[in-house]
């Protein structure tokens, strides 16, 4: 605890006083989930800032030891419950790397498609949400007006609108349904043409450029040094992105724009997310253009009981919120012996002890917003 002396008027007595301590949450109104922020303030200033992880936490990496392979691809979908579909790619590529297999060629594409449908869908919930948290309403109705728009044809293939299970060691559940990627492509023209709206809509608004400009400044060595990635890291000039620099799937054959930012503030990371957006977009129209022509299976035969070879692994994939990675090590069995997940967003929040120290109590909620995690993708 800090004591400042201050003295009023000439001759006045000293008046001591002390730092206030601040407990954001862990109540869900105060922040997007379960999450904990103890604020050290003086006056209005934040002095110092704490995260506090853990509320929502339920084990997932120990209940994967006693889940087969395909009862842990129902557990990993659920940490980040806006990523579901690519939450559930680290899982299969690490088996099938270890098994030595590979998922058929319209299994890949098919795969490359829905990641980037399910980026897009993340990528609109927080362009539509964090303008919410700074006054401006408006924006979520568009943005979730697009999200229900590809929410349907998702949901068409996979039966789920956010816990979509749809893949499976060895390739996909099911075949596409006929005339799917049709109504692919008229969801992503659609998407493509109502975005400007979004964009004109808040990206220049004069408040929403006073509330995010110059705050919440992430430099490229915090980055560094806190394994910050995805939208964010990019937003501070760090140009890096899996699918260009180390790629899985099918995006060694895609064009993949890295977006990037160099400013590094609240406003950088909105930029970031939007143009994102427009690319995953690109890549979902490539995407079906390659399958249309594509025949074949969608999926391997599998035996019963599936037993990876004893060994190790790390897959890691581009996630919409960044890096996320399964480090997975087998015995043999059915079930791993271990097997360990890296989140994006539990390193993305422990950067925030060093951004926050220094702004009003009022710019927490915008830098906070900016941060695009998803706070079971925090505790895990």
């Amino acid at each position: 605890m800090t004591e400042r002396v201050v003295g009023i008027g000439a001759g006045a007595k000293e008046l001591a006083t002390e730092d206030m301590i601040l407990n954001i949450g862990p109540q869900h109104p105060s922040t997007h989930g379960v999450l904990r922020l103890r604020l050290t303030l003086d006056g209005e200033r934040i002095a110092a800032a704490e995260p506090i992880i853990g509320y929502m936490h339920r084990g997932a990496e120990k209940l994967f030891e006693v889940r087969d392979y395909r009862q842990i691809i129902m557990l990993a979908n659920r940490h980040d419950w806006l990523s579901g579909f690519a939450n559930e790619l680290g899982v299969v590529i690490a088996a099938e790397r270890m098994l030595g297999m590979e998922p058929p060629v319209r299994a890949v594409w098919a795969r490359t498609l829905l990641a980037e449908l399910n980026r897009v869908l993340s990528h609109l919930m927080f362009l539509g949400s964090y303008p919410l948290e700074l006054g401006a309403i408006t924006p979520v109705f568009y943005a979730f007006n697009e999200r229900e728009r590809i929410q349907g044809v998702m949901e068409e293939i996979s039966g789920g609108r956010m816990h979509y299970m749809f893949n499976r060691v060895g390739g996909l559940k099911e075949d596409l349904p006929l005339g799917w990627l049709d109504r692919v492509s008229e969801v992503v023209a659609e998407t493509r043409r109502r975005v400007p709206d979004i964009e004109n809509l808040i990206l220049n608004n004069e408040i929403f450029l006073a509330r995010t400009r110059g705050v919440g400044v992430l430099s490229r060595e915090q980055i560094m040094q806190y394994g910050v990635s995805g939208p964010i890291a990019r937003a501070s000039g760090v140009d890096f992105d899996l699918r260009r620099d180390q790629p899985y799937l099918a995006y060694p054959e895609l064009p993949v724009k890295v977006v990037t930012r160099s400013a590094g503030d609240c406003h950088s990371r909105f930029e970031v997310l939007l143009d994102q957006l427009k690319v995953s977009l690109d890549l979902a129209d490539a995407c079906v253009e390659r399958l249309r022509p594509m025949q074949g299976p969608i999926n391997q035969r599998l035996p019963k009981v599936l037993k990876v070879p004893e060994g190790h692994t790390y897959a890691w994939t581009e996630n919409p919120l960044g890096i996320n990675g399964y480090f997975l090590v087998s015995k043999g069995d059915k079930t791993p012996w271990r097997l360990k997940l890296r989140s994006a967003s539990y390193s993305n929040i422990q950067v925030l002890r060093e951004m926050l120290p220094g702004h009003l109590v009022a710019d927490m909620v915008a830098i906070l917003g900016s941060m695009f995690f998803v706070v079971g993708d925090i505790d895990k």
